[in-house]
């Protein structure tokens, strides 16, 4: 029973789990790094909190390269020539990245200004109150002591 216990503990225990780094500084950029790059198999976890076999390689490849001394940009670099801009949380302004930036303010204020004409159409129309001809109000009176009986 206790070898099982210790094969399964063996087991869950990864190279990026049990990395020693350099210096203190070096472990906190690293972990700062695998912070922001997403992780290509999960999508919408980090490479910290993803337990995927791709992220724990990447978290490694990661903790190799600043603790051999590169500096974040190239290490984003590398990461981005590898598996795309989708990696970073935090996509860079460019071209072809536009409208991740302005899509939101472009949705909001497309409803904001549909939410104007609404309230606008709104208060118009209880604005206007329509005047009965005298004809519509005799039809009108006919009905309601029609349905008075």
């Amino acid at each position: 029973m206790l070898l099982s216990v210790v094969m399964v503990g063996t087991a869950l225990a990864t190279p990026v789990d049990t990395y020693e780094f350099k210096s203190v500084e070096n472990q906190k950029r690293a972990l700062d790094l695998a912070h922001s790059l997403r992780c290509p198999q999960c999508q919408n976890q980090n490479l910290i909190d993803s337990n995927s076999p791709v992220a724990q390689d990447l978290r490694l490849e990661v903790y190799q390269m600043v603790d051999a001394g590169k500096g974040d940009a190239e290490i984003i670099e590398f990461m981005t020539s590898r598996y795309g801009e989708f990696v970073l949380y935090k996509p860079r302004m460019e071209a072809k990245t536009l409208i991740l930036w302005l899509g939101p303010i472009g949705l909001l204020l497309f409803g904001l200004m549909i939410g104007f004409f609404f309230i606008r159409k709104q208060r118009a129309v209880s604005a206007v109150e329509e005047e009965l001809s005298q004809e519509d109000q005799a039809e009108l009176d006919k009905l309601l002591k029609r349905d008075d009986k």
